[in-house]
């Protein structure tokens, strides 16, 4: 039994779906902002009524586990803690940064792309401030999790390093209005939201590996942190922790 419900909260966008193994059965979509408290749980019952089958029959719960807004987040995984309470069945959490990679991957954008190539999803955290991290073209995490606040040098170390630099998430599209021109045609930009649907790989995994959270101590990774002084520096101290600033 591989059915996994998949649970999205971290934006505005949100989204469920019901996959077995990495094939998806059903989806649904909110995309009326700040109501997930009210039309998630409909929402969750319509995606699993779609894909004809019953709770119980589920192998495990999933849920976006952040960085993203405080308040979805905070929804998303309490229904999702709800149910795998009511039913004993476990619990995942995929990182929202890794399900906006796998979006990458899904769209087909790494296709072409070399192993010389790089991911870089962001989620707008207000203002100018976005939470990223660097991912390689199979959705691996390959850097710290990071808060930062963009400026047109933030990643000019990962263009001198990558042949193929894909932008991703709702900040790309800040970050798309500063990149130096000079950097332009190395670059990939896939503005979005992450999709409950690209949780389905990442599950699957940890369902294989038997990798579940304590459901009654899990917490989401809401990452806010004030970024003062240089942030270019900051980012090049997560990304880069082995470097000397």
């Amino acid at each position: 039994m591989n059915k996994i419900l998949l649970i999205e909260t971290a934006t505005d966008v949100c989204s469920a779906a019901v996959a077995d193994g990495e094939k998806i059965l059903s989806t649904g979509h909110i995309t009326e902002a700040r109501s997930q408290a009210s039309r998630l749980a409909p929402m969750i019952q319509d995606t699993i009524a779609g894909a004809g089958i019953r709770l119980r029959e589920l192998a495990a719960v999933a849920v976006s586990s952040g960085p993203g807004s405080y308040t979805g987040l905070r929804v998303g995984v309490s229904t999702a803690k709800g149910l795998c309470f009511g039913t004993g069945i476990p619990l995942i959490s995929v990182g929202t940064l890794s399900i906006l990679a796998f979006g990458a991957i899904r769209s087909g954008a790494v296709k072409e792309a070399t192993e010389n190539s790089v991911i870089i999803p962001m989620i707008d955290a207000r203002r100018m401030e976005v939470y990223t991290a660097l991912y390689d073209i199979h959705g691996d995490r390959i850097s710290e999790t990071a808060a930062v606040v963009l400026t047109p040098d933030t990643f000019t170390a990962e263009f001198e390093k990558f042949h193929r630099v894909i932008l991703t998430g709702d900040g790309a599209a800040k970050f798309m209005d500063i990149l130096p021109e000079h950097y332009r045609s190395r670059c990939v930009f896939l503005p979005s939201h992450p999709e409950a649907i690209d949780m389905a790989i990442p599950a699957f995994r940890s369902l294989q590996q038997k990798r579940f959270e304590d459901t009654a101590y899990f917490e989401p990774f809401y990452l806010k942190e004030f970024i003062a002084a240089d942030p270019s520096k900051k980012l090049e101290a997560v990304l880069h922790p082995d470097r000397r600033l």
